[in-house]
């Protein structure tokens, strides 16, 4: 099965540490992903820009609205996304739990709609 991750974070945390901290944080992220790399376990994944880079697009009564950055109520935004494959959920908790980002911020863990992956494979074949 495949996951979706999603991991958050506290952008004003990164102005709270030095450069070599962040540095040696993500070589820790980085050597974690080749573990999941070498089990198998490792899909994909990328690291998102900070959220002040990002727009938000709407459709209200047909018209687009663009605003500046995620519509969020918590301090917390997306950080970036790993994709992974696991037997079930119990499996993919257990992997992420020891993944060094969790100490940063939460991920969420969500199974991907394999019905919707069927479709579009059936799409994509035809």
């Amino acid at each position: 099965m495949k996951f979706i991750c999603l991991g958050y974070l506290d952008e004003s945390m990164w102005q709270d540490i030095s450069d070599e901290e962040a540095m040696q944080l993500m070589e820790k992220c980085f050597a974690y992903d080749d573990v999941l790399r070498r089990g198998g376990h490792f899909v994909g994944g990328e690291a998102l820009a900070s959220a002040g880079q990002a727009v938000t697009l709407r459709k209200n009564n047909g018209k687009l609205k663009i605003t500046d950055g995620p519509f969020s109520e918590t301090k917390e935004v997306l950080g970036g996304i790993l994709l992974l494959e696991a037997r079930d959920m119990q499996q993919a908790i257990e992997l992420m739990s020891a993944h060094p980002g969790v100490g940063v911020g939460p991920f969420e863990i969500r199974p991907a709609d394999e019905q919707i992956e069927r479709l579009i494979a059936a799409r994509q074949s035809s």
